[in-house]
């Protein structure tokens, strides 16, 4: 079987405890809404799928993996997440995560087996699904002291290059002006 994650933020470059290396990464995935949507606990404004809204090609890579559900396993532990998080192509229940069309059309394409990917809703004001706006989040990377600002400075400046999301010129202007 052929498994790959699907990845747009610090999966890309801190791995963890998923099996890939930087460089495992490939740019031409599906394209998908993404922007950054969701205060982390370490207080980062992280990037999640959202309901609607211009899209952009997310990375890809192969897992080590011989079945979906190993798979999901390994990304559900990478992000210290619920399984419901995970999405999944295929599903065998024949549920339906976010934008899992797009995504089997994609895999098909690829010849791919199976694809999982973080699918981790926006929050905002401790609300899953609540989505902030930018003024929301620039006030938020204001407030922050130095240590904190400084962790939600580099996941903004990590995003990979091809993430270009509506805030993301916006943000990145911001951060260049605490640095």
């Amino acid at each position: 079987m052929t498994i790959a994650c699907l990845g747009w933020g610090s999966l890309i470059w801190d791995p963890q405890t998923l099996p890939v290396k930087e460089d495992d990464w490939l740019n031409d995935g599906p394209s998908l809404p993404l922007e950054f949507a969701r205060r982390s606990s370490k207080e980062r404004v992280t990037l999640v799928i959202m309901n609607e809204g211009p899209t952009v090609p997310v990375l890809w890579c192969k897992l080590p993996c011989n079945s979906i559900i190993d798979a999901t396993g390994l990304l559900r532990k990478r992000e210290k997440t619920k399984t419901e998080w995970i999405g999944r192509w295929p599903q065998a229940n024949q549920a339906s995560d976010l934008h899992s069309e797009i995504i089997a059309e994609w895999a098909r394409a690829k010849g791919l087996d199976g694809v999982v990917w973080t699918a981790i809703p926006p929050k905002w004001n401790e609300e899953n699904g609540c989505v902030p706006s930018l003024d929301d989040i620039l006030t938020h990377l204001e407030r922050l002291g130095s240590a904190k600002a400084n962790d939600a400075i580099k996941y903004i400046r990590r995003a990979p290059r091809q993430i270009e999301t509506p805030f993301r010129p916006h943000l990145e202007k911001a951060v260049r002006e605490f640095a």
